[in-house]
């Protein structure tokens, strides 16, 4: 607002409006500033002829307080935690610069830059900045958008992060599919069959896990039913088993419903359904292979 100090992200546009040639009537109205307010920001924050939002910020004058305020990180506070932010994302597979170019939009207020405001930002190249972009929209944490009258900007949608884990979701369900193709080919009795299914069962237990929609609480009552069963060693209905554990027997009703739509919750023990509505705990047939089950018996 006209007469309050500039904010970072106002120096980071003037900077921006400066490196794209406008002038400083035009970079004052884009911002709802007095021309004078960024003639004299620019004046005094000019160095060999450039200007630097991020210097500028750091050597802007302290704002008088009139009671003593507690330290809060500053400038420095701030480009430390941008430096670690984005080290944390190199270290989980992210390409060094698409680090920092997330890093700088995930912290912007609007959670939106230009690209002259990422390369004022971050003191890069457009080309640096272009190649980051195109990276982070392949893997679909990063869009464009151009709002009316104004230059092209890169957006974060507040449901990124849960878009990126469904991804995540649908990539390891192909990798369990590839995997039990692999292992129908080679034999469930060689050791690359079996190597495979246990990559498959594992990759199709995290997608699974990724993707699904259930309550954690209902997944641990089906973990107690089935000890229940076992414990029994004899078929129960959901009615008894409702009794014996002094729940209701719609939470019983639940718990073997889930492990029925997820077996791979239950592995490697299954409620097995009988006639009269009564059920038996059984081992999974995941674990075992059909010669092994036939050996055993």
């Amino acid at each position: 607002m006209p007469g309050a100090r500039l904010t970072r992200e106002e120096r980071e546009h003037i900077a921006a409006g400066l490196a794209d040639g406008l002038d400083y009537a035009e970079i004052a109205r884009r911002l709802g500033r007095p021309t004078s307010t960024v003639s004299r920001e620019v004046g005094r924050n000019l160095r060999q002829g450039t200007y630097r939002a991020a210097d500028a910020h750091r050597a802007r004058r302290p704002a008088r307080s009139l009671s003593p305020r507690p330290a809060v990180a500053g400038a420095a506070g701030v480009a430390a935690f941008d430096d670690r932010f984005a080290a944390l994302m190199v270290e989980t597979g992210l390409n060094r610069m698409a680090a920092r170019v997330l890093t700088a939009i995930v912290t912007t207020d609007a959670g939106a830059l230009t690209a002259a405001e990422l390369v004022a930002r971050l003191n890069v190249s457009p080309a640096s900045v272009s190649k980051s972009i195109a990276y982070l929209e392949a893997m679909d944490i990063v869009r464009r958008e151009r709002p009316a009258g104004r230059r092209e900007r890169y957006v974060i949608d507040d449901d990124v992060w849960l878009r990126t884990w469904l991804t995540s979701a649908q990539a390891h369900a192909k990798w369990a599919a590839a995997a039990r193709d692999g292992a129908d080919l080679y034999g469930a009795t060689t050791p690359a069959g079996v190597r495979l299914e246990r990559m498959a069962r594992f990759f199709d237990t995290l997608s699974r896990d990724m993707a699904a929609d259930y309550d954690p609480a209902v997944a641990d009552d089906m973990l107690t039913v089935l000890a229940a069963l076992v414990h029994a060693a004899a078929p129960r209905t959901a009615a008894e088993l409702a009794a014996a554990l002094d729940w209701p027997a719609a939470r019983v009703e639940a718990a073997l419903s889930l492990a029925a739509d997820r077996p791979d919750f239950a592995d490697p023990v299954a409620p097995h359904p009988l006639p009269g509505g009564r059920y038996l705990a059984v081992a999974g047939t995941n674990r075992l292979t059909a010669e092994q089950r036939a050996a055993l018996r």
